[in-house]
């Protein structure tokens, strides 16, 4: 099992990035896909799931309307689309594979985990 994520990098506030996971070596049907994130000095925390079979969404209250996170089947690969970026966005993301469902917000409950990529948001 490999997760890849890619994309990170340096914004200024108000800008746009957009995440990359690519999967490999999961039954993907039978997996909830994930973004998480880990400020310095701070815990990891949810960002926003998507269930790959059939799609329902779920975000963190302090994405939700900003972030957009959707897959392309074709390339198993899932994205994070940020707009409106905030300092406050500035983390390392990491994404991340479990067999839960889509609103599962906790970290020990996804069983793969990507190697992370920064986002870094300038004032």
């Amino acid at each position: 099992v490999q997760l890849q994520a890619s994309g990170g990098g340096l914004v200024q506030a108000g800008g746009s990035l957009r995440l990359s996971c690519a999967a490999s070596g999961l039954p993907f049907s039978q997996y909830t896909m994930a973004w998480f994130r880990q400020a310095p000095g701070k815990d990891r925390e949810f960002v926003a799931a998507l269930r790959w079979s059939s799609g329902p969404t779920y975000y963190s209250e302090l994405v939700k309307g900003r972030f957009t996170i959707s897959r392309d089947n074709a390339k198993n690969t899932q994205y994070l689309q940020m707009n409106s970026l905030k300092p406050e966005d500035t983390a390392v993301y990491y994404c991340a594979a479990g067999r839960v469902i889509t609103s599962q917000v906790r970290e020990p409950t996804y069983s793969y985990w990507g190697q992370g990529t920064q986002v870094t948001v300038s004032s």
